[in-house]
Protein backbone atom coordinates (compact mmCIF):
# COMPACT_ATOMS: atom_id res chain seq x y z
CA UNK A 1 0.00 0.00 0.00
CA UNK A 2 1.13 3.53 0.06
CA UNK A 3 2.87 4.79 2.52
CA UNK A 4 3.63 8.68 3.23
CA UNK A 5 7.38 8.75 3.61
CA UNK A 6 7.31 13.16 3.38
CA UNK A 7 4.81 15.68 4.16
CA UNK A 8 5.90 19.06 5.05
CA UNK A 9 3.17 20.77 6.30
CA UNK A 10 4.18 19.02 8.94
CA UNK A 11 7.29 20.74 9.25
CA UNK A 12 8.60 24.65 9.86
CA UNK A 13 8.83 26.71 6.40
CA UNK A 14 12.47 26.82 6.76
CA UNK A 15 13.10 23.30 6.74
CA UNK A 16 10.82 21.96 3.75
CA UNK A 17 13.16 22.09 0.97
CA UNK A 18 16.08 19.89 2.64
CA UNK A 19 13.32 17.97 3.99
CA UNK A 20 12.47 17.43 0.40
CA UNK A 21 15.87 17.16 -1.52
CA UNK A 22 17.09 14.90 1.30
CA UNK A 23 13.58 12.55 0.80
CA UNK A 24 13.48 12.40 -2.80
CA UNK A 25 17.50 11.23 -3.04
CA UNK A 26 16.61 9.02 -1.02
CA UNK A 27 13.37 7.85 -2.39
CA UNK A 28 13.63 8.68 -5.82
CA UNK A 29 17.08 10.29 -7.23
CA UNK A 30 18.93 12.99 -5.82
CA UNK A 31 18.91 16.45 -7.48
CA UNK A 32 19.16 19.87 -6.99
CA UNK A 33 15.62 21.31 -6.06
CA UNK A 34 14.63 24.80 -5.64
CA UNK A 35 10.88 26.03 -4.89
CA UNK A 36 9.39 28.76 -7.15
CA UNK A 37 7.84 30.32 -4.10
CA UNK A 38 8.62 30.25 -0.32
CA UNK A 39 5.85 27.63 0.55
CA UNK A 40 7.22 24.50 0.03
CA UNK A 41 4.12 22.74 0.23
CA UNK A 42 4.93 19.14 -1.15
CA UNK A 43 4.01 15.41 -0.50
CA UNK A 44 5.58 12.03 -1.30
CA UNK A 45 3.78 8.54 -1.08
CA UNK A 46 5.35 5.42 -2.12
CA UNK A 47 4.45 2.04 -2.75
CA UNK A 48 6.94 -1.15 -3.35
CA UNK A 49 5.82 -3.65 -6.08
CA UNK A 50 8.77 -5.94 -6.10
CA UNK A 51 11.63 -4.67 -7.43
CA UNK A 52 9.51 -1.35 -9.33
CA UNK A 53 8.05 1.29 -7.31
CA UNK A 54 5.13 3.48 -7.64
CA UNK A 55 5.27 7.46 -6.22
CA UNK A 56 2.75 9.77 -5.59
CA UNK A 57 4.56 13.14 -5.91
CA UNK A 58 2.62 16.68 -4.92
CA UNK A 59 4.36 19.70 -4.99
CA UNK A 60 4.27 23.64 -5.29
CA UNK A 61 6.17 25.09 -8.35
CA UNK A 62 9.68 24.11 -8.45
CA UNK A 63 12.38 22.98 -10.45
CA UNK A 64 14.68 20.24 -10.55
CA UNK A 65 18.19 18.93 -12.08
CA UNK A 66 20.29 16.12 -12.06
CA UNK A 67 23.97 16.95 -12.86
CA UNK A 68 26.62 14.77 -14.11
CA UNK A 69 28.17 15.12 -10.57
CA UNK A 70 25.10 13.84 -8.73
CA UNK A 71 24.92 10.73 -11.16
CA UNK A 72 28.36 9.84 -10.55
CA UNK A 73 28.00 10.11 -6.66
CA UNK A 74 24.40 7.68 -6.80
CA UNK A 75 23.07 6.38 -9.81
CA UNK A 76 20.33 3.50 -9.33
CA UNK A 77 20.06 2.80 -13.20
CA UNK A 78 16.38 3.45 -13.63
CA UNK A 79 14.09 4.43 -15.85
CA UNK A 80 11.43 6.60 -14.59
CA UNK A 81 8.17 7.56 -16.13
CA UNK A 82 5.73 10.04 -14.85
CA UNK A 83 2.13 10.44 -15.51
CA UNK A 84 1.30 13.77 -14.52
CA UNK A 85 -2.58 14.25 -12.89
CA UNK A 86 -2.16 17.78 -12.03
CA UNK A 87 -0.20 20.94 -13.24
CA UNK A 88 2.03 21.14 -15.85
CA UNK A 89 5.57 19.43 -16.43
CA UNK A 90 8.54 20.26 -18.50
CA UNK A 91 11.70 18.06 -19.06
CA UNK A 92 14.82 18.29 -20.73
CA UNK A 93 17.06 15.34 -21.14
CA UNK A 94 19.62 14.46 -23.93
CA UNK A 95 18.88 17.61 -26.12
CA UNK A 96 15.09 16.76 -26.10
CA UNK A 97 12.50 18.45 -23.84
CA UNK A 98 8.50 17.88 -23.81
CA UNK A 99 6.02 19.76 -21.50
CA UNK A 100 3.18 17.60 -20.44
CA UNK A 101 -0.06 18.40 -19.06
CA UNK A 102 -2.62 16.17 -17.06
CA UNK A 103 -3.13 12.30 -18.99
CA UNK A 104 0.21 13.11 -20.53
CA UNK A 105 3.48 10.89 -19.70
CA UNK A 106 7.22 11.53 -20.00
CA UNK A 107 9.83 9.43 -19.62
CA UNK A 108 13.65 9.54 -18.48
CA UNK A 109 16.33 8.41 -17.18
CA UNK A 110 18.54 8.58 -13.85
CA UNK A 111 21.85 7.86 -15.77
CA UNK A 112 21.54 11.08 -17.74
CA UNK A 113 21.30 14.62 -16.59
CA UNK A 114 18.19 15.94 -16.87
CA UNK A 115 16.24 19.25 -15.71
CA UNK A 116 12.76 19.30 -14.59
CA UNK A 117 10.00 22.19 -14.28
CA UNK A 118 6.80 22.08 -12.54
CA UNK A 119 3.97 24.74 -12.61
CA UNK A 120 1.82 23.73 -9.97
CA UNK A 121 -1.02 26.29 -10.54
CA UNK A 122 -3.84 27.22 -7.32
CA UNK A 123 -4.19 23.48 -6.82
CA UNK A 124 -0.30 22.28 -6.64
CA UNK A 125 0.78 19.81 -9.29
CA UNK A 126 0.79 16.20 -8.99
CA UNK A 127 2.41 12.87 -10.85
CA UNK A 128 2.47 9.53 -10.42
CA UNK A 129 5.90 8.30 -10.94
CA UNK A 130 6.69 4.54 -11.76
CA UNK A 131 10.27 3.90 -11.78
CA UNK A 132 12.20 0.51 -11.96
CA UNK A 133 15.65 -0.77 -12.93
CA UNK A 134 16.75 -0.62 -16.67
CA UNK A 135 17.56 -4.27 -16.79
CA UNK A 136 13.79 -4.59 -16.61
CA UNK A 137 13.08 -3.62 -19.63
CA UNK A 138 13.16 -6.12 -22.52
CA UNK A 139 14.15 -3.18 -24.87
CA UNK A 140 17.71 -1.85 -25.86
CA UNK A 141 19.25 1.34 -24.67
CA UNK A 142 19.43 1.88 -28.00
CA UNK A 143 15.67 2.00 -28.49
CA UNK A 144 14.91 3.52 -25.20
CA UNK A 145 17.26 6.86 -25.58
CA UNK A 146 15.97 8.46 -28.01
CA UNK A 147 12.34 8.65 -25.93
CA UNK A 148 14.26 10.13 -23.10
CA UNK A 149 12.60 13.88 -22.79
CA UNK A 150 10.28 13.34 -24.94
CA UNK A 151 6.06 13.09 -24.72
CA UNK A 152 4.51 9.85 -24.82
CA UNK A 153 0.80 9.45 -25.36
CA UNK A 154 -1.29 8.11 -22.84
CA UNK A 155 -4.19 8.29 -24.16
CA UNK A 156 -4.58 5.61 -26.74
CA UNK A 157 -2.91 1.92 -27.31
CA UNK A 158 -0.61 0.99 -24.14
CA UNK A 159 -0.20 4.36 -23.25
CA UNK A 160 -3.73 4.78 -22.28
CA UNK A 161 -3.57 1.17 -20.62
CA UNK A 162 -0.78 2.31 -18.35
CA UNK A 163 -2.10 5.54 -17.69
CA UNK A 164 -5.80 3.47 -16.31
CA UNK A 165 -2.98 0.80 -14.71
CA UNK A 166 -0.76 3.72 -12.41
CA UNK A 167 -4.26 5.62 -11.58
CA UNK A 168 -5.83 2.11 -10.33
CA UNK A 169 -3.14 1.15 -8.41
CA UNK A 170 -3.42 4.21 -6.72
CA UNK A 171 -7.00 4.53 -6.29
CA UNK A 172 -7.39 0.44 -5.18
CA UNK A 173 -3.69 0.61 -3.01
CA UNK A 174 -5.38 -0.25 0.56
CA UNK A 175 -7.29 -3.46 -0.85
CA UNK A 176 -4.00 -4.38 -2.50
CA UNK A 177 -2.38 -7.87 -1.34
CA UNK A 178 1.35 -7.63 -0.25
CA UNK A 179 1.56 -10.80 -1.87
CA UNK A 180 0.68 -9.33 -6.18
CA UNK A 181 3.27 -6.73 -5.74
CA UNK A 182 5.94 -8.02 -7.96
CA UNK A 183 3.05 -9.88 -10.56
CA UNK A 184 1.71 -5.72 -10.51
CA UNK A 185 5.26 -4.35 -11.05
CA UNK A 186 6.05 -6.35 -13.73
CA UNK A 187 2.87 -5.65 -15.53
CA UNK A 188 3.12 -1.82 -15.07
CA UNK A 189 6.73 -2.62 -16.23
CA UNK A 190 5.32 -4.57 -19.44
CA UNK A 191 3.12 -2.18 -20.75
CA UNK A 192 5.53 0.42 -20.07
CA UNK A 193 7.24 -1.48 -23.00
CA UNK A 194 4.70 -1.90 -24.93
CA UNK A 195 4.51 1.55 -24.97
CA UNK A 196 7.82 2.46 -25.58
CA UNK A 197 8.77 0.27 -28.20
CA UNK A 198 5.07 1.20 -30.07
CA UNK A 199 6.69 4.76 -30.11
CA UNK A 200 9.93 3.66 -31.23
CA UNK A 201 8.17 1.81 -34.25
CA UNK A 202 9.98 -1.08 -32.53
CA UNK A 203 6.90 -3.56 -31.17
CA UNK A 204 9.21 -6.85 -32.79
CA UNK A 205 11.45 -6.47 -29.70
CA UNK A 206 9.39 -6.86 -27.44
CA UNK A 207 9.45 -11.04 -26.35
CA UNK A 208 6.54 -12.61 -26.86
CA UNK A 209 4.91 -13.19 -23.51
CA UNK A 210 5.39 -9.60 -23.11
CA UNK A 211 3.31 -8.76 -26.22
CA UNK A 212 0.74 -11.69 -25.09
CA UNK A 213 0.71 -10.29 -21.56
CA UNK A 214 -0.10 -6.54 -23.23
CA UNK A 215 -3.06 -7.90 -25.95
CA UNK A 216 -4.54 -9.47 -22.73
CA UNK A 217 -4.67 -6.23 -20.87
CA UNK A 218 -6.05 -4.41 -23.92
CA UNK A 219 -8.34 -6.82 -24.54
CA UNK A 220 -9.53 -6.65 -21.33
CA UNK A 221 -9.79 -2.96 -21.20
CA UNK A 222 -12.06 -3.20 -24.57
CA UNK A 223 -14.49 -5.61 -22.80
CA UNK A 224 -14.47 -3.86 -19.17
CA UNK A 225 -15.49 -0.71 -21.34
CA UNK A 226 -18.10 -2.47 -23.43
CA UNK A 227 -19.79 -4.25 -20.15
CA UNK A 228 -23.31 -2.96 -21.24
CA UNK A 229 -23.43 -4.65 -24.52
CA UNK A 230 -25.16 -7.72 -24.54
CA UNK A 231 -23.92 -8.62 -27.76
CA UNK A 232 -20.32 -8.22 -26.84
CA UNK A 233 -18.71 -11.51 -27.91
CA UNK A 234 -15.15 -13.17 -28.46
CA UNK A 235 -15.88 -12.46 -32.11
CA UNK A 236 -16.14 -8.63 -31.51
CA UNK A 237 -13.54 -8.17 -28.95
CA UNK A 238 -10.70 -10.05 -31.63
CA UNK A 239 -11.81 -8.11 -34.73
CA UNK A 240 -11.30 -4.64 -32.63
CA UNK A 241 -7.42 -5.74 -32.34
CA UNK A 242 -7.06 -7.39 -35.92
CA UNK A 243 -6.67 -10.96 -34.40
CA UNK A 244 -8.53 -14.29 -34.73
CA UNK A 245 -10.79 -15.11 -32.27
CA UNK A 246 -8.53 -18.48 -32.23
CA UNK A 247 -5.45 -16.41 -31.00
CA UNK A 248 -7.61 -14.59 -28.53
CA UNK A 249 -9.01 -17.30 -27.10
CA UNK A 250 -5.06 -18.67 -26.28
CA UNK A 251 -4.16 -15.39 -24.51
CA UNK A 252 -6.73 -15.66 -22.54
CA UNK A 253 -6.35 -19.14 -21.64
CA UNK A 254 -2.31 -18.43 -21.30
CA UNK A 255 -3.93 -15.98 -18.15
CA UNK A 256 -5.93 -18.39 -16.65
CA UNK A 257 -9.32 -17.65 -17.80
CA UNK A 258 -11.05 -17.53 -20.96
CA UNK A 259 -12.96 -14.67 -22.86
CA UNK A 260 -16.73 -15.83 -21.34
CA UNK A 261 -15.72 -16.03 -18.06
CA UNK A 262 -13.73 -13.03 -18.06
CA UNK A 263 -16.81 -11.17 -19.45
CA UNK A 264 -18.93 -12.65 -17.18
CA UNK A 265 -16.83 -12.33 -14.01
CA UNK A 266 -16.59 -8.59 -14.43
CA UNK A 267 -20.20 -7.97 -15.23
CA UNK A 268 -21.18 -10.13 -11.98
CA UNK A 269 -18.61 -8.26 -10.16
CA UNK A 270 -20.26 -4.89 -11.16
CA UNK A 271 -24.03 -6.43 -10.41
CA UNK A 272 -23.33 -7.57 -6.77
CA UNK A 273 -21.98 -3.96 -6.11
CA UNK A 274 -24.79 -2.12 -7.09
CA UNK A 275 -27.15 -4.65 -5.54
CA UNK A 276 -24.99 -3.89 -2.28
CA UNK A 277 -24.96 -0.43 -2.78
CA UNK A 278 -27.93 1.28 -0.20
CA UNK A 279 -28.10 4.67 -2.53
CA UNK A 280 -29.20 2.24 -5.33
CA UNK A 281 -31.48 0.11 -3.41
CA UNK A 282 -34.98 2.03 -5.30
CA UNK A 283 -33.03 0.76 -8.69
CA UNK A 284 -35.10 -2.29 -9.96
CA UNK A 285 -32.71 -5.28 -10.09
CA UNK A 286 -33.55 -5.71 -13.78
CA UNK A 287 -32.25 -2.33 -13.95
CA UNK A 288 -29.11 -3.23 -12.61
CA UNK A 289 -28.20 -5.93 -14.64
CA UNK A 290 -29.81 -4.09 -18.14
CA UNK A 291 -26.77 -1.79 -17.66
CA UNK A 292 -24.33 -4.60 -17.01
CA UNK A 293 -25.31 -6.57 -19.95
CA UNK A 294 -27.93 -8.86 -19.02
CA UNK A 295 -31.20 -8.11 -20.92
CA UNK A 296 -32.80 -11.02 -19.97
CA UNK A 297 -33.60 -11.01 -16.00
CA UNK A 298 -34.21 -15.02 -15.81
CA UNK A 299 -30.33 -14.93 -17.26
CA UNK A 300 -29.06 -12.74 -15.05
CA UNK A 301 -30.49 -14.21 -12.27
CA UNK A 302 -29.42 -17.69 -12.98
CA UNK A 303 -25.78 -16.60 -13.66
CA UNK A 304 -25.96 -14.86 -10.49
CA UNK A 305 -26.94 -18.11 -8.19
CA UNK A 306 -24.34 -20.02 -9.94
CA UNK A 307 -21.41 -17.88 -9.21
CA UNK A 308 -22.76 -16.54 -5.59
CA UNK A 309 -25.25 -19.39 -4.61
CA UNK A 310 -28.10 -17.14 -3.95
CA UNK A 311 -30.42 -15.05 -6.18
CA UNK A 312 -29.76 -11.50 -6.67
CA UNK A 313 -32.72 -10.09 -4.53
CA UNK A 314 -31.72 -12.28 -1.72
CA UNK A 315 -28.02 -10.98 -1.69
CA UNK A 316 -29.51 -7.59 -2.19
CA UNK A 317 -31.51 -8.52 0.83
CA UNK A 318 -28.93 -9.64 2.87
CA UNK A 319 -26.33 -6.76 1.97
CA UNK A 320 -28.99 -4.38 2.90
CA UNK A 321 -29.28 -5.54 5.96
CA UNK A 322 -25.55 -6.09 6.83
CA UNK A 323 -25.68 -2.89 5.93
CA UNK A 324 -28.53 -1.16 8.36
CA UNK A 325 -26.93 -3.02 11.69
CA UNK A 326 -23.38 -1.73 11.12
CA UNK A 327 -24.65 1.97 10.45
CA UNK A 328 -26.73 1.05 14.13
CA UNK A 329 -23.77 -0.45 16.61
CA UNK A 330 -22.32 2.71 18.70
CA UNK A 331 -18.99 4.21 17.74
Amino acid sequence: MLTTVLDTAHLPPAERLAAWVETTGLALVRTHTRFAGTDGRGSIQTMTLGPVQLAVVSYAALSSQRTPRLIRQSDPEQYQIALVTRGRQRIEQAGRHATAGPGDLVVYDSSRPFRAFAESGLCGARSILLQFPRSLLPLPETTVAPLCGTLLSGRVGAGRLLCQFLTGLVDTHADLAPAVGVRLGNTAVELAAAQLAHQAGREALLPPESRRRTLFEQAGAFITARLHDPDLNPRVVASAHFISTRYLHRIFQQQGTTVLDFLRQQRLARCRRELADPGMSGVPIAAIALRWGYPRPSDFTRAFRAAFGMTPSEYRAISLHTNRALQLQPE
